[in-house]
């Protein structure tokens, strides 16, 4: 399991995201059709002074159950070992262990 400060740190980082995404956006649209590069430099720094953790960029996909931020499959939203058990004991449809 994660520790709850880092899961906190996640979610705080998502809710900055959703609150600066249509300014984020809507700058880096500006910053696509503008030439001048007083005008770029000017949009630039707007984009700048928003907070660091309102990229999306700076988000990690995690675990759904643990919390675990490494080995995450995308389809499940689980981590790799997780995603073992599960399979294991049968609890994911269409997944098939190998045996040889």
């Amino acid at each position: 399991m994660a520790r709850k400060s880092l899961i906190e740190r996640e979610r705080k980082r998502e809710k900055l995201e959703q609150k600066y995404h249509l300014i984020r956006r809507s700058s880096k649209k500006e910053l696509s059709e503008v030439s001048s590069l007083r005008e770029k430099s000017k949009i630039h720094r707007k984009l700048q002074s928003s907070p660091r953790n309102s990229a999306p960029v700076r988000r990690h996909r995690r675990c759904f159950l643990t919390g675990r931020p490494r080995a995450n499959y995308r389809d499940f939203g689980l981590s790799g070992y997780i995603l073992r058990e599960m399979v294991y004991a049968c609890l994911l449809p269409g997944a098939t262990r190998s045996s040889w």
